[in-house]
């Protein structure tokens, strides 16, 4: 009788997982600032999740909070790492079940999932790097680079004349478009600083604005009318995330495509807005989501609604994933994170490019290990 070999090829040895504080260099705020509803942001509290296997690999995901709730992260995830332990790391949607279950009673979607979302992107990162692919490559990548606009040198806190400086910085390194927010009390400012802008790039660069959910339906119907002249690539976060029929009135009123999902953390809250045809392109993120099986599921959905792809933040991770979709997609580039990491994205033409590194393509820092503020291991 012939036997059968065990299916299973490695098993989890070790989790260990890493609070750390990024420090920003100036205060940063955006609508939510102006309007009261936030004090500027400082710090991002990340999560770092870094798995090692029995038979040697090694896989490192991370998720994030800006202001609260990173600590909670961290909490959740020590709570529930240690069902992890002994499994193999290959059966990624069965560990994400697993370990959402495990902690169900805080619910599945918020901190919990965006704890587990670090350990999930470990795990995939893990599993390309054992294939010794780019995690795209994993995926099934339709493209080697991706368009890219910036958002970082886009903030209210900056005059008008440092956001127009930016700009051409940043289209000289490379980048591709430019992204400013607006969602000020005084929606005529906002105009006059997009008016600045776009004169200032001139007509042919592509161009966002972003209100951080700080407009009610009238003002996001006026406003929104009066930027179509600008020839926008979309105006993102018109409205609160959990407008769907408020996103759907907008979208089918306006030329200008209705970008938002940034700040919503489940794949059942993204389905409302592509339920209700609320949105033209959908911006989910994957830590916040729940990491990288959520992530896929979403854009599942998404290519089946015919709907755009710009996911937030977190350019390592979605680069990758942009990759992966099939419609030309857009990855917001922001600088932040570049103290974290030994390796930096290629950027260039206008595009965020594939590296040939394994998984994400990306090692902690000597600084990022400094910044940890708390960290443990948990093992058999």
């Amino acid at each position: 009788m012939t036997s059968v070999p065990a299916a299973v090829l490695d098993r989890i040895s070790s989790v260990t997982l890493s609070s750390v504080t990024l420090p920003l260099p100036t205060g940063i705020s955006d609508a939510k600032v102006l309007t009261g509803r936030q004090r500027p942001m400082t710090e991002v509290a990340f999560l770092f999740a870094e798995i090692t296997t029995e038979e040697g690999h090694h896989g490192v995901g991370f998720s994030y909070s800006k202001r609260a709730g990173g600590p909670a992260q961290f909490a959740h995830a020590r709570e529930v790492a240690p069902d992890l332990v002994g499994e193999d790391p290959s059966d990624i949607g069965r560990l994400w079940t697993k370990l959402v279950w495990a902690g169900a009673s805080v619910g599945r979607s918020g901190a919990a999932t965006q704890a587990i979302a670090a350990i999930d992107v470990a795990l995939w990162d893990l599993k390309a790097r054992r294939a010794g692919l780019p995690l795209a490559k994993l995926l099934g990548a339709h493209r080697d680079s991706v368009r890219c606009y910036n958002t970082s040198g886009g903030f209210l806190h900056e005059t008008i004349e440092q956001v127009k400086d930016n700009a051409t910085r940043t289209l000289a390194a490379g980048v591709g478009g430019i992204k400013i927010k607006v969602g000020q009390p005084d929606w005529r400012e906002d105009l006059r600083r997009v008016a600045a802008v776009r004169e200032h790039i001139g007509p042919d660069v592509p161009l966002m604005v972003d209100a951080n959910q700080q407009w009610d339906r009238p003002t996001a119907m006026r406003v929104s009318k009066a930027l179509e002249e600008f020839d926008l690539v979309w105006i993102e976060e018109p409205l609160d995330a959990y407008d769907a029929e408020g996103h759907a009135e907008l979208a089918r009123s306006l030329t200008t495509a209705v970008a938002t999902g940034e700040m919503l953390t489940s794949v059942a809250e993204h389905h409302e807005l592509l339920r209700h045809r609320a949105v033209d392109i959908l911006q989910p993120d994957a830590p916040r989501i729940g990491g990288i099986t959520q992530f896929l599921k979403l854009a599942t959905l998404a290519e089946h609604a015919g709907v755009g792809l710009a996911p937030h933040f977190a350019m390592e991770i979605h680069v990758h994933l942009a990759a992966a979709y099939p419609a030309e997609p857009w990855v917001e580039h922001f600088d932040w994170l570049y103290p974290l990491f030994n390796e930096r994205l290629e950027i260039g033409g206008g595009r965020m490019h594939l590296s040939g590194r394994p998984g994400l393509g990306i090692t902690l820092s000597a600084q990022a290990r400094e910044w940890t503020v708390d960290s443990v291991t948990v093992k058999a």
